[in-house]
């Protein structure tokens, strides 16, 4: 079980950066959700009060602008 978040994570991170490579705000957005939610998981697994918060935070940030780009 251990490996599978370790897993997750840097799947998140992965897709993190990719989102800062992107030129697309859509597709940079989409992948800032999916790695944050992502990286949201490992957080819950290591129960760290930290980033807990803080990948909620950019995942919720992140849907608020796909929102406002779509409209």
């Amino acid at each position: 079980m251990d490996i599978t978040f370790k897993i997750l994570g840097a799947l998140g991170l992965i897709f993190i950066t990719l989102g800062v490579l992107s030129k697309s705000r859509i597709r940079q957005n989409i992948f800032f959700i999916i790695g944050g939610v992502l990286l949201e998981a490992y957080s819950v697994y290591l129960k760290d009060p930290i980033f807990i918060p803080l990948q909620a935070i950019f995942v919720l940030a992140a849907l608020y602008e796909v929102y406002k780009l779509k409209k």
